[in-house]
């Protein structure tokens, strides 16, 4: 496994396992030069936002050999992003995620399909794209 995409399945996957709500991932690599895919997701309470972000570091280290390059918001709890490179991952609290609204931010970026136990969550089921 040696992509960003594949990466990027492997993070949402992750978090779709501690129940994350509305996961999406997103590529950004043509209007964005820092990095090539976002997951976004949602958790309901700081522990919840913690331990998604727990998994998706863990999963993505273990399966991907990838190290996290920066991890900011643990202590808050309510949006924590997480920089492996070519991927970001945020996971947000529901309030903070319509405040600050990225999906509607990067809506010109393609989204990708997700496997179908997550595509078949109720929050996402309506959100996704080739």
């Amino acid at each position: 496994m040696n992509s960003s995409k594949e990466f990027a399945l492997v993070a949402a996957e992750a978090a779709s396992d501690k129940k994350a709500v509305d996961v999406i991932a997103i590529e950004v690599s043509e209007l964005l030069v820092v990095t090539d895919h976002f997951v976004i997701c949602s958790g309901n309470t700081d522990i919840q936002v913690r331990a998604i972000a727990d998994e998706v570091e863990e999963r993505l280290r273990e399966q991907c050999g990838l190290k996290v390059r920066g991890r900011e918001g643990v202590d808050e709890g309510k949006w924590v992003l997480l920089d492996f490179g070519d991927l970001v991952v945020h996971v947000f609290q529901p309030d903070e995620r319509a405040f600050y609204r990225l999906e509607n931010l990067w809506s010109d970026a393609p989204r990708l399909a997700l496997p179908p136990a997550i595509a078949a969550s109720p929050a996402a089921a309506g959100s996704q794209a080739e």
